[in-house]
């Protein structure tokens, strides 16, 4: 089988209105695709930017799969979300982005939004926290049902990515 090799980081974020952020990040794949070793999903850290509006989390991603098809490519959900001085925390936005297809170190910004509610939800979210948020997270990267949502940008995450690819020749693939 031919094998995909994803080593790199979650750098951080920026453009967020909020401050205190932390992602919530999973990798999707389609049926033909195992995952050899690493943890499909995982948390960073909060980090409050010091200077400059960028959050930092230099969060480890490290993933070895094995595929029968590039059907499924894998891609990287993510979620960033802020807390407040209380510990509460509220959704800041929604991402998505497929893994690279080529070899090689690649830097990522992945777009962020977030669902927009009516104006009460909206006042509600700036005075007591909270605010909209999807019940099913498929939605993020399924395009039938996102675009009929309402939403608002959020800002960008940043990712480094080193891709390795291995035995995709045998397969008749040409990197």
């Amino acid at each position: 089988m031919a094998e995909v090799h994803v080593i790199g980081q979650i750098m951080g974020a920026t453009g967020f209105s909020e401050s205190s952020l932390f992602c919530k990040w999973g990798v999707h794949t389609g049926a033909a695709w195992k995952l050899l070793s690493g943890v499909r999903e995982g948390q960073t850290q909060v980090d409050t930017p010091q200077v400059g509006d960028m959050a930092y989390w230099s969060h480890p991603i490290d993933l070895h799969f094995a595929t029968k098809g590039l059907q499924g490519w894998p891609r990287l959900h993510l979620q960033v979300w802020s807390q407040d001085g209380f510990g509460r925390c509220q959704l800041a936005g929604y991402g998505f982005c497929h893994v690279p297809s080529s070899p090689g170190s690649h830097q990522l910004h992945c777009p962020t939004w977030r669902p927009l509610g009516p104006w009460r939800e909206q006042l509600a979210r700036a005075f007591v926290g909270g605010g909209p948020q999807l019940l099913h997270g498929d939605a993020v990267y399924s395009g039938a049902d996102r675009y009929r949502l309402r939403t608002v940008a959020s800002g960008l995450v940043h990712l480094e990515l080193g891709l390795l690819l291995r035995h995709f020749d045998r397969y008749g693939v040409q990197c």
